[in-house]
């Protein structure tokens, strides 16, 4: 099935990423940061550190690929990821997030 997402969606979607991203990636801060205040020994929470980051920088709220053709794609994977919900995406259009509920069901 073929959608056509407009215009204002795919400049809507390049101006929010850059806060969802930034917001994700301060909650992984604190995270990493409350690891690194543990009671663990110091070289535990180095691998452990290195752990989270190797899996994290893969994950959407970190990098993501910016095509238009990905665009639904991409915000299941943020839905899936907790980076956003659904009501981040209130300023989208109504087929836009009917399609993301649809795709993100299935997920």
């Amino acid at each position: 099935m073929q959608y056509d997402y407009t215009e204002k969606n795919w400049k809507l979607f390049r101006k929010k990423i850059i806060k969802w991203q930034e917001a994700y990636i301060d909650k992984l801060n604190k995270e990493y940061i409350e690891l690194l205040n543990s009671e663990d020994d110091p070289a535990t929470k180095f691998w452990h550190l290195e752990k989270r980051i190797y899996k994290d920088k893969r994950k959407p709220g970190v990098i993501i690929e910016m095509s238009r053709s990905k665009l639904i794609y991409n915000i299941v994977n943020l839905l899936d990821d907790e980076v956003i919900h659904f009501k981040d995406l209130e300023d989208f259009s109504d087929d836009l997030k009917e399609t993301v509920q649809c795709y993100f069901k299935g997920v």
